[in-house]
């Protein structure tokens, strides 16, 4: 549960710490720090991501012993690859800060000092993960939010200039991992020089179609910040950032932590059973990651109101909710794909239609910008990016569930799920409009009730036997040998059995 645990808690810190962030930069410099970031993001896409999928995919713990050649490769690119990096950043800070950390080429070096960092650990935290050292990865996590508060927080009010909170992003980053560096290293074993060239094949063929996808949805959030900016200024661009980050973590925080459990067990699967194991496994975890989003899509949209009156700053109130609205069924589908249909292709190695569902999503996306800002302003582009999600999500499940190698979901308990949801969603509703705090009080515990009761008389994706499995081998375990501390839960997580 450690891993699990971290993630939740980084996932919080990190809204926190946006919203700190917009406070002090204010809207129109929040604007450009969210367009910076945005770019970051996708620098860190196109350049590392496919090595951290690879590192997911094909590293762990017997692999750590047996195969030392795949961390060799793994570091190796990523040496190669961050020093191209920072020396594109140096070459722009030499020229940026001189004139100014308002200019345009001191936003780029900070830009690339933050996609390096976030690469350098987004590696190492999979490392952790694919080793099932829930410990490790906490250690980890816990050291990067107590940076990144300080040295983005700090430069946020003594230096508010986009650059510099960007630079502190990136530098927050790099010393977690600098500081935990030596319980991070593996074995010392000699290198094999000539299985780097088939090594790093074998990482290419897996994740760069991955990649291709992840950074066409990261293009579609940059241009569309950047249609809002040139249509309305950057203060409207600052709005429209900050309801997308806040919705896309709400969406977003607990499928990537279910998926840093759920996808493991189809890769265990397989080398246990086989591909037609992990192939049930996928679908099982599709029917469990859809149980867990849509109630959190649900209660995101109860509590919107009193989230906008409590935490969100006064700058940013109405378009906080107007666009987190709007853009909310286009990052459920967001996640739904990266999180329940991805791994169908990705447990098979073929990746080429998750390319190709973004690329419809980017479509879609570019046909609604032509069309929809001129009429309808910012709220145009919300609409133009969640039809393009809702397409690409479309398409993926068409070639996911349709055809000779079509996967079998487990209709039946997203079914019950739905309605579940719709009952919260309907009870919820009449409370929306509460003073805040009050509204909070009463919509979360009763939202929480609510979907539980449902989860545990109707068994709803299997978690109240999952919850049973886990409790009775506790029990006897305590009456056999009295108390003793209990292991980690992530790294004694059992194989789920797929639904029937």
């Amino acid at each position: 549960m450690a891993v699990i645990a971290a993630f939740v808690i980084n996932a919080g810190l990190n809204f926190v710490l946006g919203l700190l962030i917009a406070k002090l930069l204010g809207p129109a410099d929040f604007g450009r720090f969210a367009l910076a970031t945005t770019g970051a993001i996708v620098l860190n896409t196109v350049l590392f991501e496919w090595l951290r999928l690879s590192a997911t995919r094909f590293y762990s713990g017997r692999v750590r012993v047996d195969e030392p050649w795949i961390r060799h490769g793994l570091d190796r690119a990523y040496l190669r690859i961050g020093l191209l990096l920072l020396a594109a950043a140096a070459l722009c800070g030499a020229f940026g800060f001189a004139g100014g950390a308002d200019g345009r080429e001191a936003v780029l070096c900070g830009t690339g000092l933050a996609a390096l960092g976030i690469g350098v650990f987004d590696y190492h935290a999979a490392l952790a993960r694919a080793r099932f050292d829930g410990k490790l990865y906490l250690g980890l996590v816990a050291v990067k939010n107590v940076l990144s508060f300080a040295l983005m927080a700090a430069a946020a009010w003594w230096l508010p200039q986009p650059a510099w909170v960007l630079a502190a992003a990136g530098l927050s980053q790099l010393l977690a991992v600098l500081l935990l560096r030596h319980p991070l290293r593996d074995p010392h074993t000699p290198f094999e020089r000539p299985r780097l060239s088939a090594t790093w094949r074998v990482f290419a063929r897996y994740g760069l179609p991955l990649i291709a996808a992840n950074t066409a949805y990261q293009c579609l959030a940059f241009v569309n910040r950047g249609a809002i900016a040139s249509h309305a200024g950057f203060a409207e661009a600052g709005y429209f950032a900050l309801a997308a980050d806040v919705t896309a973590r709400a969406m977003t925080t607990l499928g990537t932590a279910l998926d840093l459990l759920l996808f493991q067990l189809a890769v265990q699967a397989e080398e246990q059973s086989g591909r037609a194991a992990a192939e049930a496994q996928v679908a099982a975890n599709a029917g469990t990651v859809f149980a867990l989003l849509a109630p959190c899509a649900v209660g995101f949209w109860a509590v919107l109101p009193a989230l906008q009156g409590l935490v969100v700053p006064d700058a940013y109130r109405g378009p906080f909710e107007t666009y987190s609205t709007v853009l909310m069924p286009g990052l459920f589908c967001l996640s739904m794909m990266f999180y329940a249909l991805n791994p169908v292709f990705q447990i098979r190695r073929r990746t080429l239609p998750v390319v190709a569902a973004a690329l419809v999503g980017l479509a879609v996306n570019g046909a609604g910008l032509l069309i929809l800002p001129d009429r309808m302003g910012g709220v145009g582009v919300a609409l133009a990016q969640t039809a393009g999600l809702a397409a690409a999500g479309l398409w993926l499940g068409w070639r996911a569930l349709t055809g000779a190698e079509r996967i079998v979901l487990p209709w039946g308990e997203i079914g019950v799920a739905a309605l579940a949801c719709a009952a919260m969603g309907l009870a919820l509703a009449p409370f929306r409009h509460l003073p805040p705090a009050t509204a909070l009080a009463v919509l979360v515990p009763a939202g929480t009730a609510l979907y539980g009761a449902l989860v545990w008389i109707f068994d709803i994706a299997g978690l109240r036997r999952q919850v049973l499995a886990r409790l009775r081998p506790a029990r006897t375990l305590a009456a056999e040998q009295g108390s003793r501390p209990q292991a980690a839960a992530f790294a004694a997580a059992p194989h789920r059995k797929p639904a029937r």
